[in-house]
């Protein structure tokens, strides 16, 4: 199940998806995201009968995804985004 974190308004869709079958819930992006999004629950919102844990942006975050993110998007020159280097089963992605 892909479960998307964050939100759409005029100037986009900014969301960060977690493909909740690929992740193993280890808390890898936990400790590599300088903004603190990501956290590992015990229960998995989207899919009551999931057994393991797993990661989620914390609620707080939601909403501001764009802000809390933006420091780490690519640019020109920049490595990868550290979540997505720290996720070793590839199972988060950025939308925007």
């Amino acid at each position: 199940m892909i479960a998307n974190y964050g939100y759409q308004d005029g100037s986009g869709d900014f969301f960060i998806r977690i493909d909740t079958e690929l992740c193993d819930g280890c808390g890898n992006c936990v400790s590599a995201c300088p903004a603190g999004a990501f956290e590992v629950r015990n229960e998995d919102p989207n899919d009551p009968f999931r057994e393991i844990p797993v990661a989620a942006i914390k609620d707080s975050t939601r909403k501001k995804i764009k802000y809390a993110c933006g420091p780490c998007k690519p640019m020109v020159d920049r490595p990868p985004l550290p979540c997505l280097t720290a996720c070793k089963p590839a199972a988060i992605a950025h939308s925007w």
